[in-house]
């Protein structure tokens, strides 16, 4: 799978993740955990490593700690989530309670969920990276109403990743996100990046251009995610699924060759036609 660069630190991050909101928000020791093994398995045969959560997302950080347990699989994952309360002492525990859900004693990437109180939980985000707890902070918001609160937060403070919506059918990260991230050398996270399915949708009975072949794509998921990973302020998309196949259509988004700017622009004509 290909792979970008964190800008903060030089490591590289496989393009394709995983979000698990909805999805993964199953009883933990029910049936309808097996095939989010599967999904996970898909990612990480495919070479991606993201998984990301929250506490909002109900069971999933639970169930994603037990896959990731029973498998003996956390060296493989890349484990993302958030905290998503108010207050110091709050923020604490509910970090503290991801931790255990997860069940692992550091996490890769601590995330402020829609900028709930991120003044706050920065300082002990910032203390806690120090001390080698978290690899990474970021800021996260899932629609284009809070982009000029993002945009202050991120011109204004040290943050390693900033996740927001992006994908063919919401394009407004591009006007001044997506530069100033290049610009502040900050990773990004795609949330959205199918538009919540809504884009996939929109080309559902057309046939597959011919052209799609050139850059080793099979299906419009793939195309669509090859749009938006291809730009080149973007890090990292975590299409949300539980469904194994799904996630195994998703992650052949990162292999084979990438659209150059006449490409995507191909691209999005066909998804507007």
């Amino acid at each position: 799978m290909h792979q970008k660069q964190i800008p903060s630190s030089g490591e590289k991050l496989p393009v394709i993740g995983c979000g698990t909101y909805r999805g993964f928000d199953v009883n933990p020791n029910g049936a309808a955990t097996a095939p989010l093994a599967q999904v996970l398995t898909a990612l990480f045969t495919a070479g991606g490593s993201v998984v990301d959560s929250s506490p909002m997302y109900g069971k999933a950080e639970a169930v994603t700690g037990k896959l990731l347990s029973d498998a003996n699989a956390h060296t493989k994952a890349f484990i993302a989530t958030k905290v998503w309360t108010r207050g110091r002492e709050a923020g604490i525990a509910q970090m503290e309670d991801s931790f255990r859900l997860m069940k692992t004693d550091r996490i890769d990437l601590m995330q402020i969920h829609n900028l709930v109180d991120w003044r706050t939980h920065l300082r002990t985000l910032r203390d806690w990276k120090e001390a080698g707890r978290i690899r990474y902070l970021g800021i996260t918001h899932y629609t284009a109403s809070a982009f000029a609160e993002l945009e202050a937060v991120m011109r204004s403070e040290p943050i390693d990743f900033v996740q927001l919506n992006y994908s063919l059918a919401d394009r407004a990260a591009e006007g001044r996100l997506l530069p100033l991230a290049a610009e502040r050398a900050i990773a990004v996270i795609v949330n959205y990046p199918l538009a919540s399915g809504s884009a996939v949708r929109a080309v559902r009975g057309r046939p597959l251009p011919g052209w799609a072949a050139e850059i080793d794509c099979t299906s419009w998921a793939q195309l669509l995610l090859k749009f938006v990973v291809s730009h080149p302020a973007i890090t990292c998309a975590i299409p949300g699924t539980g469904n194994p196949a799904h996630m195994a259509d998703n992650a052949r988004a990162g292999l084979g060759r990438m659209p150059d700017d006449a490409m995507r622009a191909r691209i999005a004509a066909a998804c507007d036609a």
